[in-house]
């Protein structure tokens, strides 16, 4: 750890990770993967490495079809704290672009954050808003906020394909979008789709994500429980209890995998009014009845809704 403190002072201008590859192919070498619907991408493994620590920060698992730029595919976080992707469960996002090949029109336009609108782009061929590696918000350790700049750039000699100022424009646009109500938030995407028949696509851990970019509209605090032996009765009280000790008001599960739950929190009453908290299950929300937008599909921690074409009497 010292030596991770040190080379993070004394190197500013250079990035705090790597990525290295491990091993690159097609998918029948990455069959935990359950990518047989997709036959011809190739796969990277890739670990996430700090120097001055033995181990990686994180897997990742990055896909591409032929000479594209990659694509995050899946991200096994290693560490005690979010750091460059959140955790995914990747049979969440074959499901999710399934569905969207199954309910959504293929001359429907999509929206959704960033990293997601990439893969929804590479499994299903549907067309989404955003297509680059937009970098936003920036998830890193407050150890690392002197090399955010060198982080930046390795992000984007990585990744390949920067962002235009224009597309920049509208995805700053849409974080607005899901951080007003939810009458005001679905004009905006609406305005966004620019007259096309749209969907929205959103994730529990685009909560995190909302909350770094835009604070001041949602408050969002999150902690991983232990989830033993499937004790979901054992579980509730804990979360309620972390709930009132730290004077939170709502909150909502996203099941990490058979061992942990997340539980996202929001911090303040004026949190729950913005349009992405709206859309999701907590404990004070009806996404289900929800007007404003018109929910379509849900599975794990993704929901996906229609954006109708004009304003609804309520939201």
């Amino acid at each position: 750890m010292l030596g991770w403190v040190a080379y993070v002072w004394l190197s500013a201008g250079q990035s705090a990770y790597r990525f290295q590859l491990v091993e690159e192919g097609g998918i029948g070498k990455f069959a935990k993967l359950g990518l047989d619907a997709w036959p011809d991408l190739v796969i990277s493994k890739q670990e996430v490495r700090v120097e001055g620590m033995d181990q990686p920060l994180a897997l990742a698992y990055l896909a591409r079809r032929g000479n594209a730029p990659p694509v995050m595919l899946n991200w096994e976080n290693q560490s005690g704290e979010p750091v460059v992707f959140l955790d995914g469960k990747i049979s969440e996002v074959t499901a999710l672009a399934k569905a969207i090949t199954k309910y959504v029109p293929k001359e429907a336009t999509i929206l959704a954050w960033w990293d997601t609108s990439r893969q929804i782009q590479l499994l299903t061929g549907n067309e989404t808003v955003f297509t680059s590696h937009l970098g936003k918000p920036q998830i890193t350790p407050s150890i690392w906020r002197a090399k955010s700049e060198g982080i930046e750039k390795y992000e984007r000699e990585f990744w390949g394909a920067p962002a235009s100022a224009e597309e920049s424009r509208k995805f700053e646009r849409f974080a607005d979008a899901l951080a007003a109500d939810s009458k005001e938030g679905a004009a905006m995407l609406r305005e966004l789709a620019g007259g096309r028949e749209a969907y929205v696509a959103v994730h529990l851990s685009d909560l995190y994500k909302l909350g770094l970019m835009r604070p001041e509209r949602l408050g969002v605090a999150y902690k991983d429980f232990p989830l033993q032996g499937g004790d979901v009765h054992g579980l509730s009280g804990m979360v309620k209890r972390w709930l009132q000790d730290n004077h939170h008001t709502t909150y909502t599960l996203h099941g990490l995998s058979e061992n942990f739950v997340r539980a996202y929190f929001l911090t303040d009453d004026k949190s729950g009014n913005t349009l992405l908290a709206q859309m999701l299950p907590f404990t004070n929300s009806k996404p289900i009845e929800l007007k404003a937008v018109q929910l379509v599909y849900q599975f794990g921690g993704y929901w996906v809704y229609k954006i109708p074409d004009t304003q609804p009497s309520s939201s």
